[in-house]
């Protein structure tokens, strides 16, 4: 069984308030977050120093997007909407009002920003009118998370009615419903080469989906003692990381789904709260945590 080896590189500080998101950098070795306290920072692998203030916004922010051919940054306002922030020039660009519930993702495809709310819609949303161009709504439970496989031309969401739902990115019609869990879906990533969707959800477990075979169910771990709140792939796609509110990361073997390793406050000097999302860098292979504690994690993972 392979075994991995972790070190905790640094912890970043600076939020004031839960840190809910991550989005990778214009370099590698950069990263931006998103917390409670409505601030944008951007962070320095390199440097590990203060981070850089983006943008102040005025309430939390669930979801961030970067779309780096453009140079921009979106940011979900929470009960508000979404905002357009040119982050090189720390400004902002402009604003949509969306709704009055929260903005738990936001992803892109094309030229269109796909946007998942606590009021069950979907909102897709023309990238260069900046106008709404279709919502879609297939539950009235909330929207909780996106994945996009452009390989198939697909995305998955994740609801709190406990399903995924399966849409076309061509014109964003509903292709398959699927009774995934017995809890809200937090968690969808594809694998990179776009074979296997993985979900986690409130109700702890970790499943997997052949996409090509329908989305078949291939495999169910108890993975965590929690929700599972977010997961994501390794660049190389052969591992992937969980991140739970029990305070754990764990790590595991892509193929098999075989645990590998748990990264705790006991045996880590890991988070002490919730952690609630994962980034996965092509910088040396870093792993970075957020958590409800207020601070940011960096991890060394050597696969022996």
């Amino acid at each position: 069984m392979s075994k991995v080896q972790v070190t905790k590189l640094h912890t970043f500080a600076g939020h004031r308030d839960c840190v809910y998101t991550l989005q990778p950098g214009s370099k590698p070795n950069l990263f931006f977050s998103g917390g409670g306290d409505g601030m944008v920072v951007q962070w320095d692998l390199q440097q590990l120093g203060d981070g850089e203030l983006i943008a102040k916004l005025n309430s939390s922010i669930y979801s961030l997007l970067h779309i780096a051919d453009k140079k921009i940054l979106i940011a979900g306002e929470n009960y508000s909407g979404i905002h357009l922030i040119d982050y090189e020039n720390k400004k902002e660009l402009a604003s949509l009002q969306l709704t009055t519930s929260a903005i738990f993702d936001v992803q892109h495809f094309e030229n269109d920003l796909i946007i998942a709310t606590g009021d069950g819609l979907l909102t897709i949303v023309d990238l260069e009118k900046w106008a709404v161009k279709k919502r879609i709504a297939t539950s009235e439970k909330s929207a909780r998370t996106i994945a996009i496989n452009e390989k198939t031309g697909e995305m998955a969401v994740g609801f709190s009615d406990h399903c995924i739902r399966i849409f076309s990115l061509r014109d964003f019609e509903l292709k398959q419903e699927i009774k995934a869990h017995t809890n809200s879906i937090f968690a969808l990533s594809y694998s990179p080469d776009g074979k296997l969707l993985l979900s986690g959800a409130r109700d702890a477990k970790l499943k997997a989906w052949d996409v090509l075979s329908s989305y078949t169910q291939t495999e169910e771990v108890a993975a965590h003692l929690y929700a599972i709140n977010h997961l994501t792939f390794a660049p190389d796609g052969k591992h992937f990381a969980t991140c739970s509110m029990d305070k754990s990361i764990k790590v595991w073997r892509a193929d098999d789904l075989q645990l590998l390793k748990v990264i705790d406050k006991g045996r880590h000097a890991g988070h002490g709260t919730s952690v609630n999302k994962l980034l996965w860098t092509s910088y040396n292979n870093q792993l970075i945590s957020a958590s409800d504690d207020r601070t940011i994690s960096v991890w060394d993972l050597l696969f022996l």
